[in-house]
């Protein structure tokens, strides 16, 4: 039986824990004198599996927590299930008596007005299966593309500016493991192609900051270049091919019955905590970072660049206008 334990863990909020085993040769624990390099570097093998986000996509949630309130006490606890009945309650009117109340601008409350009703559960539960589906077609399409097995498939991880989540998990670029070129694109640029996710581009874990060892301060573009910057590099292909998929109306983008609520927004409202990433409108010019409440006024979400709040005093200082939270 597969391990499904956590090598690195979230036990209680802001939190994060490691587990970890001496490391191994050919499954074998290796000795002390061997593992130990000097007297502040050992290594190590990990003690469970990892979870990994993929960088710079969102997909609609599966299932997710619902918040505490007074006016539904018989709603499940921890993860439900968004066809569970109880998430067409909490959607239909997540702003009701009895829940905690959530702060936001008049702007915004109003926009997701106009996203939420009795069938907005169902449509997020409903778009929630195919993008899983797809990811799974890909890694096994991978594997049988490449004549291994589960046993022998090995994956590649690129790493940007931040390396965990606030859960624990490694965010990164997933691609299968390959040294001859060309590479397939990675699996967060097939789904994005594929209308399967949404665009969820946060900075600095997007061009321009491309090598590690560049200070974050030094990444920050200049004012008024959003445009330039957003026909960049892998930036301006993710952006891209997000485009072609809305225009074809994949996946996501059915203009049959595209996706209401967009993860994020399903995540803060059930968290009951308010945007708090800065935004950047890439089809723009001008020299202002737009509040985290005002997201909804770029109206693609691929020209949505995303900017943490920890940040943004570095923007400030590079002649960018940044709102107070």
């Amino acid at each position: 039986m597969w391990n499904m334990a956590k090598a690195i863990e979230q036990p209680v909020p802001g939190i994060t824990v490691g587990h970890a085993l001496l490391a191994r040769s050919r499954g074998a624990p290796q000795p002390v004198d061997k593992i130990v390099h000097d007297g502040d570097t050992i290594n190590i093998a990990a003690d469970g599996n990892f979870g990994v986000r993929l960088l710079g996509v969102d997909a609609p949630e599966v299932s997710f927590e619902l918040p505490r309130n007074t006016a539904f006490p018989d709603w499940p606890k921890s993860f439900v299930k968004i066809s569970n009945p109880a998430w067409t309650q909490f959607l239909t009117d997540p702003f009701a008596p009895g829940l905690e109340p959530l702060p936001l601008r008049a702007s915004l409350h109003a926009y997701l007005l106009t996203k939420l009703d009795a069938g907005t559960a169902a449509n997020h539960a409903a778009h929630g299966g195919p993008p899983t589906q797809a990811l799974k077609d890909m890694i096994s399409s991978d594997i049988a593309e490449q004549g291994l097995t589960g046993e022998t498939f090995k994956l590649r991880l690129a790493f940007a500016h931040e390396i965990l989540d606030r859960y624990g998990r490694l965010l990164c670029y997933v691609n299968r493991d390959q040294k001859a070129k060309p590479r397939p694109a990675p699996y967060n640029e097939r789904l994005l192609a594929g209308g399967h996710v949404m665009p969820y581009l946060i900075w600095p874990n997007v061009d321009p900051f491309v090598r590690q060892e560049n200070k974050v301060a030094q990444a920050v573009p200049a004012p008024g270049s959003a445009r330039e910057l957003a026909e960049r590099g892998a930036l301006g292909q993710a952006r891209d091919s997000v485009r072609r998929a809305r225009q074809a109306g994949a996946g996501l983008w059915n203009p049959a019955d595209p996706l209401k609520l967009h993860a994020f927004e399903l995540r803060f409202l059930a968290g009951r905590r308010a945007p708090d990433r800065y935004v950047l409108d890439l089809s723009d010019s001008s020299h202002e970072l737009l509040h985290p409440q005002s997201y909804h006024r770029i109206p693609n979400p691929e020209d949505r660049l995303y900017v943490n709040a920890e940040h943004a005093p570095l923007w400030a200082e590079k002649g960018w206008s940044v709102p107070p939270l």
